[in-house]
């Protein structure tokens, strides 16, 4: 069992930046997937950004690529993710997700973190 703890979120104006951070604890396998999903009410869980750990492998959804960077830290079993040029459409809740089966679908992810808000005010 694992469990992932979420924090940072907020509400941060467009343009703004906000950092979220993600540590797993409990039994955990030398090389998985690890990283972050988002929800809007009313429509599908997508993929935001996700790394390998293992090999140092990052995988980044069309729509924040170039504006977001996803790492990781070894020590803390923590995975970052650096957002910056918000825009309002990235407001959402987002999801902690770790699985080995890959970086970038819903239903290749085995857990999930409670979910943090990120609200980007226009």
């Amino acid at each position: 069992q694992v469990q992932l703890v979420e924090s940072g979120g907020g509400l941060v104006q467009a343009g703004g930046s906000l950092n979220l951070s993600c540590t797993a604890s409990g039994r955990t396998f030398t090389t998985y997937y690890m990283g972050w999903f988002r929800q809007v009410p009313g429509k599908d869980r997508e993929f935001v950004a996700t790394v390998l750990w293992g090999p140092d492998s990052t995988y980044y959804a069309d729509s924040v690529k170039g504006r977001f960077t996803i790492s990781r830290d070894n020590a803390k079993n923590t995975v970052l993710l650096q957002m910056n040029s918000l825009k309002p459409e990235d407001t959402a809740v987002y999801y902690c997700a770790a699985g080995r089966e890959g970086p970038a679908r819903v239903e290749q992810q085995r857990y999930w973190g409670q979910g943090t808000q990120v609200t980007v005010s226009s």
